[in-house]
């Protein structure tokens, strides 16, 4: 394999190429992130991938140290030969990609993108397998990684291979779950063959020991070393000359002896790396350079029907070997060179590097190129864009509110420690207290972002006092953001006592008191356990079908909805973030969306609703390459009463609870450990876990822990433990007035009195509210009540209707233990479990649901971001595990097509 590809030492990256290859032959595309150091051969390889691509299409682009801010232009590049099949995509999914290459103003979908450039690739690989091959991946833009690293994930069943070469990196990228490779140094053996290849004459024996010490298996080092051996004359450390360095070395040696036209022709298209022979000979020709009969410029770069570099480290050589002026000068002949209507960022972007000084006009295209990127979700670019315009900008205080702008879009884009970087650059002492206090709420924001612990709130608090007096409305708003980030840290931390002190002697509302006003001052009577004065203030504000202080707040709306049991708001606001996550292509948004989706189904007794909802967080989840949410997924095992799943669960999410801070997934592990011990009948276990929760307070998950706690400590003889909750618990649910907090304190109630009044007032209550599983387990407390009180027939009905219930719904180990307590009544159970379609992934089931419900595979795959393709290669597989054989069939199995919400409507 060696001798053919004339690769030495690489056989088994050749042979995983050729595997790739060979899968997306066979209809099974997948990817290959090749990684090394500079020289290391990833180049080579890509090469050797193209070579061997018989029979396919193939698309290539480079990513480039000077474009990485310009959203989408590697993904540009990639395309940019099958543009016009892009007219061939439905409506939406054209708009999409001429949105994002900047040729309608279509508006931001970084999901619709995504889908779309799968779409495309999918309908370019029709009629031939494709290979799109991605070089120096390490300085693609953040867009066009995100985008191609999700389709990259979706391709499975596509005659698709990607093919990526990066730099080794710590540095997270969107390509990391990608399957990769890291490519080693050459052995001694191969680097002497490698050696004496590229030396056709003889070599001194001290200089060839020499150059492979300094090679150190880099095959790129050992073919440019003999080149500019005399850089280390065989005698330097080897220390003194990173093998990077030495090969830059060689590049600028050849580069010297170029005359001054060439040089500056290489210059010319280092600083622009499209590889547009069109825009270089139109600069080249504003400099009286002739581009036109040049073809390979001292072995450097290529300049033909594209223009190419012979190493990735070349065009960074030429670039970085050009003086300040010189590089300034070019970038100004490709600014004027480019077309201001057709690629106004790229010009604006030239301009700015053309600049000595502050320039006030280009700073201002710069802001214009900022707000076209953000539009097309160019989050990170858009970053880029202001924070060059911040530099160029000569007012001060314009300067400032652009470097705060900049911070704001490296926050959104997930870029936390560029806003840190440029946070610091700020001088705090130049600044007045109302931007003093912006400083502080940037940096509590980035605390937050980067560990949830007290510096987020610490920060704010001073933000709060510095605004105290000038403007009170915006110091309030800076104590609910205090509060909110304090809620997350966990009252545990000792962080919520702070802030709630701070608080109390916060400046009043100015008049008119708004919704805000209200949220922090219910949040402070919550954070001192004044739930109905607390009610009182957030009930009016979570009745609007929307207020602006969600949009601020929309993780915290959810919270207090839920804290008030409050069914109807967490549905109003859900909605909202659902609409609004689609719309705008926020991941958080929607995402935070669906997991509130979730556990609303869970809590309804829903569960197809549920796993829907968890299904599709997860897709968006996986979209951007990130973990889906687990608390979603406990909360829904501990109901079903998979209690192994809730360990399992459980256990990972302990960790990331653990290593990010976050009380609130703790609270949830232990919420879900507390109701699948209750349902087991292990109260000691159920106890123990109720505890935890209850002394981390968490909003919401407190009081739905409250009844579990009651239930334990009532099973396990602590009766004072069971009236102190029980208190507690009442409390809560006369402050929120909803049948369902009603319902569920009168069956704690009956479990703490043993008055049967107490269970019929419960089941008044739940009768009437939407809450399956509540209802079902006060039927079962009632019958077991009954059972122990002797009346056996009476307590029959209410378990066959709990057993019922229960099994209906999928809460198995709840229907056990009805199951026992009929035997106990001496009446068998009669089985009415309903099929859960276990042997089915999450994914397999959102899919097959939705199919059932008559959505197409085309419907299907848009919802969950992949192919038609793939979701019929899904579909094969579900009709298998499931003994069908058509989508008909599918749709007349029991508990299929049972999911009616938001989450599992197609489009």
């Amino acid at each position: 394999m060696a001798a053919d590809t004339g690769l030495i030492g690489r056989n088994e990256y050749i042979r995983r190429i050729a595997d790739l290859l060979s899968a997306a032959r066979s209809g099974s595309g997948t990817a290959l992130v090749l990684r090394g150091g500079p020289g290391a051969g990833k180049s080579a390889l890509l090469a050797e991938g193209v070579r061997s691509a018989t029979g396919f299409r193939v698309l290539q682009a480079n990513g480039a140290e000077f474009e990485r801010e310009l959203p989408f232009a590697v993904l540009h590049q990639l395309c940019r030969p099958v543009l016009e099949q892009v007219r061939d995509l439905a409506e939406p999914r054209r708009q999409a990609l001429e949105g994002a290459f900047g040729l309608t103003a279509a508006a931001p979908d970084l999901f619709g993108i995504g889908v779309a450039t799968l779409d495309l690739l999918v309908a370019v690989a029709t009629d031939q397998p494709l290979l799109c091959v991605i070089d120096d991946a390490q300085w693609v833009d953040e867009a066009s990684a995100q985008v191609l690293s999700f389709v990259c994930r979706r391709i499975g069943a596509e005659p698709i291979a990607v093919l990526i070469g990066s730099r080794s990196s710590t540095r997270a990228t969107p390509f990391d779950v990608l399957p990769n490779s890291d490519l080693v140094p050459l052995a001694d053996a191969e680097a002497r063959a490698l050696l004496a290849r590229a030396v056709r004459g003889p070599l001194d024996s001290a200089v060839r020991e020499r150059i492979l010490t300094e090679a150190r298996g880099n095959p790129l080092a050992l073919v440019e070393l003999p080149r500019s051996a005399h850089v280390a004359g065989g005698y330097a450390r080897p220390d003194e000359y990173p093998v990077t360095a030495v090969i830059e070395a060689g590049f600028r040696a050849r580069l010297a002896q170029l005359p001054a036209p060439e040089r500056l022709l290489l210059t010319i298209a280092s600083a622009d790396p499209t590889g547009d022979p069109a825009l270089l000979w139109s600069a080249a020709e504003r400099s009286g350079t002739d581009l036109s009969t040049a073809v390979d410029v001292g072995g450097i770069a290529e300049f033909g029907a594209r223009v190419r570099f012979s190493h990735p480290l070349a065009r960074s050589v030429v670039y970085r070997a050009a003086d300040p002026e010189l590089r300034r000068s070019v970038h100004r002949l490709l600014a004027g060179a480019t077309d201001q209507a057709t690629d106004p960022d790229r010009r604006a972007w030239h301009r700015a590097m053309a600049c000595i000084g502050p320039d006030d006009e280009v700073a201002a295209e710069l802001v214009e190129s900022a707000a076209r990127a953000r539009a097309r979700g160019g989050v990170a670019a858009s970053a880029a864009f202001l924070a060059q315009a911040a530099a160029l900008t000569r007012d001060p205080v314009h300067r400032l509110e652009r470097t705060f702008a900049a911070v704001a879009a490296q926050m959104v884009a997930g870029d936390i420690d560029a806003a840190g970087e440029l946070l610091a650059t700020l001088d705090n002492e130049s600044l007045d207290d109302a931007h003093r206090a912006r400083l502080d709420q940037f940096r509590g924001r980035l605390a937050v972002l980067r560990h949830p612990d007290g510096d987020g709130p610490r920060l704010m608090l001073r933000a709060a006092r510095r605004l105290a007096d000038a403007d009170p409305r915006r110091s309030r708003d800076c104590l609910l953001d205090a509060l909110e980030m304090a809620l997350n840290a966990g009252r545990s931390s000792g962080v919520m006592d702070m802030v709630v002190e701070a608080a109390r002697t916060a400046p009043p509302a100015p008049a008119p008191a708004d919704a805000a006003d209200a949220v922090l001052d219910g949040v402070l009577k919550l954070a001192v356990d004044d739930h109905r004065g607390a009610a009182a203030l957030l009930r009016p504000v979570l009745a609007h079908d929307h207020d602006a202080v969600w949009d601020r707040h929309p993780a915290l709306g959810v919270i207090l909805a839920g804290e008030l049991w409050d069914l109807d708001a967490h549905a109003r606001i859900t909605s909202w973030l659902l609409r609004e996550g689609r719309d705008s292509g926020s991941p958080f948004l929607l995402r935070l969306g669906l997991t509130q989706l979730a556990t609303a189904g869970v809590h309804a007794g829903d569960f197809a609703a549920a796993e829907a909802a968890i299904a599709e967080e997860a897709a968006v989840a996986d979209a951007f390459g990130a973990e889906a949410q687990l608390y979603p997924r406990l909360q829904l095992a501990a109901l079903r009463g998979r209690r192994a799943e809730v360990d399992e669960l459980g256990t990972a999410a302990l960790d990331a609870a653990r290593t990010r801070g976050e009380e609130h997934l703790l609270a949830n592990v232990y919420w879900a450990r507390a109701v699948s011990n209750n349902a087991e009948g292990d109260y000691a276990a159920a106890l123990a876990a109720a505890r935890r929760v209850t002394d981390h307070r968490a909003l919401f998950l407190t009081a739905v822990t409250l009844p579990e706690l009651v239930e334990a400590a009532v099973r396990t003889g602590e009766r004072d433990l069971a009236e102190t909750a029980l208190a507690e618990l009442t409390e809560r649910a006369e402050a929120a007035g909803t049948l369902w907090s009603s319902g569920v304190a009168a069956y704690a109630a009956a479990l703490v009195s043993d008055r049967e009044e107490d269970y019929r007032r419960s089941l008044d209550h739940l009768d009437a509210a939407a809450v399956r599983p509540s209802r079902a387990r006060a039927h079962l407390l009632y019958g077991e009540w009954l059972r122990r009180e002797g009346r056996r027939r009476e307590s029959r009905e209410h378990l066959r209707i709990a057993h019922d219930a229960l099994s209906t719904l999928g809460m198995s180990a709840f229907a056990r233990r009805a199951a026992d307590e009929l035997r106990a009544t001496g009446e068998q159970a009669r089985s009415r479990t309903a099929p859960t379609y276990e042997q089915l992934t999450m994914q397999e089931l959102h899919i097959a649901r939705l199919v059932a419900t008559g959505a197409t595979s085309k419907e299907v795959a848009t919802q969950l971001f992949l192919s038609p393709r793939t979701v019929d290669a899904h579909l094969r597989n579900i009709f298998r595990k499931l003994g069908v054989t058509s989508r008909r069939q599918l749709r007349t199995l029991p508990n299929i097509g049972t999911a009616e919400t938001g989450a599992s409507r197609p489009g």
